[in-house]
Parts: C-alpha cells; sequence; structure tokens
C-alpha cells in the first residue's frame, strides 16, 4: 500500500513533539521573568506551613468537614470556569480538588492563576473542607502563594510517562505521573521497615560493614574495582557482606545484620542490576536449619504486615506464603528429572547420566559427581519451583564457605530458596574450621586465577579471625529487591530501583 504524503513520520512527530517541549519552556520562562519583574519571584519562598494531606482529609472527612487547613502541593490540572476554578493538587499522599474565586484570593493573584501559573507549578494554600455537589472533597481556598515555577511542561495527561527507558531515566518524572509508581516505592520502604522490625525483635543488632575492600573476597562475582588516590591503593567495591559480618561474631556478638548495597559487575536483566540491596543475617549457636525456620517465619509476616494476606499474586500466578516446601537437592533432581544421585557410583558415571538425559556440563570432563548434580538441578528442577521451595545440601563444589555434612561430606550444610523458579536467598551452617577455610579459598582463587583473574588471592585477615574461634553459626544473605518485586507485583527489579543502572544517553 503507498504511504500517504500527508501522514506525519515518527521522526516528524518526535521533530514536532520537541519543537512544542521547547515553545512551552521558552513561555514559561518569559512568564516566571514577568512574576520576578513584578517582585514575585517564586524561588524566594524558604517554607510554607503544612498541617494536613490529601490522603488523610479524604480517609476522614467528617473530622475534617468545615475546618481550615494549610496545605501544598504540585497543580496537576485546572479548570477555569470565569470567575471561579477548580485544580488537582497532588501532595505527598495523593491528591485533591481545590476550589479557587476571585473574590477569595484578589484579583490580582486571580489573575495570576489564570494567565501566568502553570500545570506542574507547586502552591501553598489554606482554606476549608467541603464536598461539591458531585461528593468530590474539595479545599475551598482562601489564600494561594506561587511556591516554585515549573519551567518545563509535565507529559500530556492521558499518555502520561509511558516510554520504559525514559520512565527509569526520568524517575522524578515518573514519581510526578504516575501514582503506582510511588506506591511501589512507599512499600519498598515499608517491606524494609518490616524486615528490620522483624531481625531486631529476635535480638538481631544492625551493623555496618565496608563497601570499598582492598582484596577480592567471597562469592565469585566481578568486583567494580577502583583506586584509593592518598594509599595508591587499588580498591574493590564490596560484592558480598558476609566476611565481615562473621568477624563480627567471631568477636562475640551473638546475631547481627547488614542491609547492604551490593556491588557486581557482572550482566543485567530483569532480576540482575550491577547495585542492589541485600540482608545478610548471622546467627552464632544455629544451623542451617534454624536459619530455614527463620526465613519462612519472616517471610509470612513481612508479607502477612505489607500486604495483608499470605496468598498474593505475582505476574498472574497465585503464591501461597504461607505454605513452604524443603527438599534436598538430590530429591528435587529424583523428583523432576528422575535421575538417582545415589546410583552414580563414580564421577564417570554421573557424566555419562548427563550425556544420557542431554544435560550440558559447565565443567566439562572434569565434572565430578556434585557438579553434574548441579548442573542436572539447573536443567530440570529450578523452572519447576513456583511455590517456595527451599533446596537444601548442596555439593561441597560449589558451596565454599558452608560446613560439610557429618554424615555425608560430599555435601554442605547449605540451602537455598525458591519461589516462580527464581533464587531469593541462600543460607549455610558456616564453616568454623579455619584450616579446612583455608584449602577452600585457596582452591577458589586457583580457579579464578585459571580463567585469567591474576589479582585473586585468599583473605587471610578472615582465616586469622576464624582461628580465634568461631562457634557455630547459622548464616543467610537475601536479596531485598526481589522480594520488592515479589510483594509489588512488580516484573523486573528496575521496577523497584529508583535509579537503576542506565547507559548514558548521547
Amino acid at each position: 500500500m503507498e504511504e500517504n504524503k500527508n501522514t506525519p513520520s515518527a521522526a516528524q512527530n518526535a521533530e514536532q513533539s520537541e519543537e512544542t517541549l521547547i515553545e512551552q519552556a521558552r513561555i514559561r520562562r518569559e512568564k516566571l521573568a514577568k512574576l520576578q519583574s513584578e517582585g514575585k519571584n517564586p524561588y524566594e519562598q524558604v517554607k510554607f506551613p503544612v498541617d494536613a494531606d490529601s490522603a488523610a482529609i479524604k480517609a476522614n472527612f467528617e473530622a475534617y468537614e468545615g475546618k481550615t487547613v494549610s496545605m501544598a502541593g504540585r497543580m496537576m490540572s485546572r479548570r477555569i470556569m470565569g470567575k471561579a476554578s477548580f485544580s488537582h493538587i497532588a501532595d505527598k499522599s495523593g491528591n485533591i480538588q481545590i476550589y479557587v474565586t476571585r473574590q477569595d484570593i484578589g484579583e490580582e493573584n486571580y489573575l495570576a492563576y489564570k494567565k501566568d501559573y502553570d500545570i506542574g507549578d507547586i502552591f501553598g494554600f489554606s482554606g476549608f473542607v467541603f464536598k461539591t455537589q458531585t461528593g468530590e472533597v474539595t479545599v475551598h481556598v482562601t489564600s494561594l502563594v506561587l511556591l516554585t515555577k515549573s519551567l518545563l511542561p509535565l507529559p500530556e495527561k492521558y499518555n502520561g510517562l509511558q516510554d520504559k527507558d525514559m520512565k527509569y531515566r526520568l524517575r522524578h518524572l515518573d514519581l510526578i505521573m504516575n501514582e503506582d509508581v510511588k506506591r511501589t516505592f512507599v512499600q519498598r520502604s515499608e517491606i524494609l521497615k518490616e524486615l528490620r522490625a522483624y531481625l531486631d525483635s529476635r535480638g538481631y543488632l544492625e551493623v555496618d560493614t565496608p563497601v570499598l575492600l582492598p582484596l577480592e573476597i567471597g562469592a565469585d562475582a566481578r568486583p567494580f574495582k577502583t583506586h584509593h588516590n592518598a594509599l595508591d591503593l587499588d580498591m574493590y567495591m564490596r560484592i558480598e557482606t558476609e566476611l565481615f559480618l562473621k568477624r563480627l561474631i567471631v568477636g562475640g556478638m551473638d546475631r547481627v545484620y547488614e542491609v547492604g548495597r551490593i556491588f557486581r559487575n557482572e550482566g543485567m536483566d530483569a532480576f540482575h542490576n550491577p547495585e542492589f540491596t541485600t540482608i545478610e543475617m548471622y546467627q552464632a549457636y544455629t544451623d542451617y536449619k534454624g536459619m530455614m525456620d527463620l526465613i519462612e517465619d519472616m517471610y509470612k509476616t513481612v508479607t502477612k504486615n505489607v500486604c495483608g494476606t499470605l496468598d498474593i499474586t505475582y505476574q498472574g500466578t497465585l503464591i501461597h506464603m504461607g505454605e513452604w516446601t524443603r527438599l534436598t537437592m538430590a530429591e528435587a533432581v529424583e523428583k523432576y528429572a528422575g535421575v538417582r544421585y545415589y546410583d552414580w557410583k563414580s564421577d564417570e558415571d554421573a557424566r555419562a547420566a548427563a550425556k544420557e538425559k542431554g544435560v550440558e556440563l559447565t565443567h566439562g570432563e572434569t565434572s565430578t559427581k556434585g557438579y553434574v548434580l548441579i548442573d542436572f538441578f539447573d536443567t530440570f528442577v529450578e523452572d519447576k519451583l513456583i511455590q517456595p521451595t527451599i533446596i537444601y545440601d548442596y555439593p561441597v563444589e560449589n558451596s565454599p564457605l558452608a560446613k560439610r555434612k557429618p554424615s555425608d561430606p560430599a555435601f554442605t550444610e547449605r540451602f537455598e530458596y525458591f519461589i516462580c523458579a527464581h533464587e531469593y536467598g541462600n543460607a549455610f551452617s558456616e564453616l568454623n574450621d579455619p584450616i579446612d577455610q583455608l584449602k577452600r579459598m585457596q582452591k577458589q582463587v586457583e580457579e579464578k586465577r585459571k580463567a585469567g583473574n591474576t589479582t585473586a588471592r585468599v583473605d587471610e585477615d578472615f582465616i586469622n579471625a576464624l582461628e580465634y574461634g568461631m562457634p557455630p553459626t547459622g548464616g543467610l544473605g537475601m536479596g531485598v529487591d526481589r522480594l520488592v518485586m515479589l510483594l509489588t507485583d512488580s516484573p523486573t527489579i528496575r521496577d523497584v530501583i529508583l535509579f537503576p543502572t542506565m547507559k548514558p544517553k548521547k
């Protein structure tokens, strides 16, 4: 079909939109200059008394009816009707309608309200609360003052800010235009508050540990590297908080946790951002079974307090947060892949089973039984774990910081828990044998160096701390952002991080 030559192209529409934006910004600057020339510079305002917000007034109208309130917020709409007009003002808790008349605020101010003020401007106002004939809670304004002039227009009301890329880059604008976005981040704050309250009530002490480290430590992840000029020393952004928290256990602080910002120089997708938030918690004199009980109860408590129910929906799937399943990794592989780990008499048997089932071996022909079991789990099991499930007893090969099982030293006392086919946290009976820990760290460093990481080395300070003696300890790390995604029904981690990592625009 021949293109209609009168229909503007997308490029033309974008160009026209840019031209319109520039023109609107020019007009707003002219209005600002006019106000300033009249001695009405809005940026000179230093404060405004606020004694009420929109949500409180709407929720308790009977208590507020007829009473005078003082409020402030951003004008989101305006309907001018001669000598009287209506606007909607957005504040921290929502929005409320205001009724403005020439008689109440004066002819000069009312004329400025009509001609010089714009959608997006921030106002302070006072007046009495009433309901219109249509039943809308409204403030009849008796005093109105411009507090801030907005020099850029807000997005068009009905289309709003739809472009995902722009929503993340211009989060301030996203919060102005989309009430549900603001609600998500209010809930994030509530979730963090509930997590802290839960741990505090059980005797845990919140602590802070270093973000800048002199060496790569801990988890098998690529760090961000920087340089300390005063010390002339290369340093690394932390990829976990674990080893410092364990030193505190050595020091006699029996229950500690940290809400920590973590940095990993790796890929980005719906569940990964280079900068993210975790909570790691450590408790002396318990083991990974104790941490299982803790995480189940914590998730149930936080979910109930934040969502009001233990049955929540995530991306169309009903999740029963009150019901948790526990399986060993070997049991899970047998259940979903039909393969028994304990039938493998050797590493060769395990590799043969993988070949028969079409499982790709991460470590190739050097794969041990433990590595093969992990590959079976990744291939057949993880995507089946929709309801809350704890998978425990991990092979020692990929658990360098966990205690071996006394009854089966090929496995460690480690678990991860899964919801909607994603891992949400990781826990151990912590390894407190300094000799065994040194050997495992040396092996981990050796493997990193074989892979080309020439700067990897053992954290000797941590080994030294263990040599003074760390009591039996249970430890757990959980992703805060993923929990927020789950409880706010958000499809991507970028929706729950206020300012996600973005590639700069040219």
